[in-house]
């Protein structure tokens, strides 16, 4: 059976994606089997919550009659009809946002995104956002997740954080990354590495940070180490040291390399170990103290900046489709670019 977002090629550019209609006949290694889980098999391109909205909605029968629910069992011979309606206009309007796009093919689109743009709509960002941005760039290219037309949304980067995104345009392509990302790259070859500016200089030249991660207490829109949060771990290495006036170790560049995606988690784990971001608000208290030790030039840099010096520079994943490795990486934007020059790198 092809998948939803090659079942009408050869439509006309922006012409409405039909329904699609499937029919499945039970074989001997389905019996006893839930019914959602028979047609997880059957259509792997369709996730399973995805399945069982389509039940819920009366959009599956068996023998022409609709079925009543995902847990029942089925018989071999048995005869499915899975009725999958055209994706649905995306409630966030498409909008003419540019992007900087490194890759893009018929399942994926790699951007590479720059500070100040949100990912997707939320309280106080309801729209000129990446996901608007996507909807006006990708058009009938989207297939539609779980039957919406809309881009699948598999990791995200802070509004001010820069740097390389991935995201999926049909459900297939969804499901496939999204458990990638999920698995956080133990079972297969997901790479996730930023650059950051930090303050003070680690002792030695690498290092992991393993701390778990939840909501503040009180502070709700802040993340905080803590026993009872998620999982989190961060590798790091030095990358370069910076020194302030008086010749002392001041700052330095650190590549850190994600196994697990918390909210915040570089942010919040290197200022764990006493080196917080460099421009970072939130998390980087101490800010001015720090950045008196360093010259005009540089305080200047830091002070124009405006958020934390992170940025999202390699990006590789297994294609969804092809199972290639797909390896990306970003350098870094002027504003971080200006801030090496200024502390001394890359002499």
């Amino acid at each position: 059976m092809p998948a939803p977002d090659e079942v009408n090629d050869d439509l006309d550019e922006g012409a409405p994606e039909a329904a699609l209609r499937v029919d499945i006949i039970a074989g001997p290694g389905d019996e006893g089997l839930r019914l959602d889980r028979v047609l997880a098999l059957h259509l792997p391109e369709f996730s399973r919550t995805r399945l069982q909205a389509l039940i819920a909605e009366g959009k599956v029968s068996r023998d022409g009659r609709p079925v009543s629910g995902s847990s029942g069992k089925v018989s071999p011979g048995e005869s499915f009809t899975v009725e999958v309606p055209a994706p649905e206009a995306a409630e966030p309007e498409p909008q003419d946002i540019p992007l900087v796009i490194v890759h893009e093919d018929d399942h994926v689109i790699v951007v590479d995104k720059p500070a100040g743009l949100v990912v997707h709509p939320a309280p106080g960002n309801p729209d000129g956002t990446l996901v608007n941005a996507l909807l006006f760039h990708c058009g009938a290219s989207l297939s539609g997740i779980g039957g919406v037309r809309r881009p699948g949304i598999v990791h995200r980067l802070d509004k001010d954080t820069s740097g390389l995104l991935v995201v999926a345009k049909n459900d297939r392509a969804h499901k496939a990354l999204a458990a990638q990302f999920a698995d956080h790259g133990r079972t297969g070859p997901l790479e996730r590495a930023y650059l950051a500016f930090v303050w003070g200089v680690p002792d030695l030249p690498s290092g992991t940070v393993d701390a778990p991660l939840a909501r503040h207490p009180v502070a709700r829109e802040r993340i905080a180490v803590r026993a009872s949060g998620r999982y989190a771990i961060t590798h790091w290495q030095k990358l370069e040291a910076y020194d302030d006036t008086q010749a002392r170790p001041v700052a330095s560049l650190v590549e850190c390399q994600l196994e697990t995606g918390r909210t915040h988690q570089i942010r919040v784990h290197m200022a764990h170990i006493g080196h917080p971001l460099l421009g970072d608000a939130i998390y980087g208290g101490g800010q001015r103290t720090r950045a008196n030790r360093l010259d005009e030039g540089a305080r200047e840099a830091i002070e124009t900046l405006g958020r934390q010096a992170l940025h999202a520079a390699r990006l590789g994943f297994e294609h969804p489709a092809t199972r290639e490795f797909m390896l990306f990486e970003s350098e870094l934007p002027d504003d971080l670019g200006r801030l090496r020059a200024v502390l001394g790198g890359g002499e």
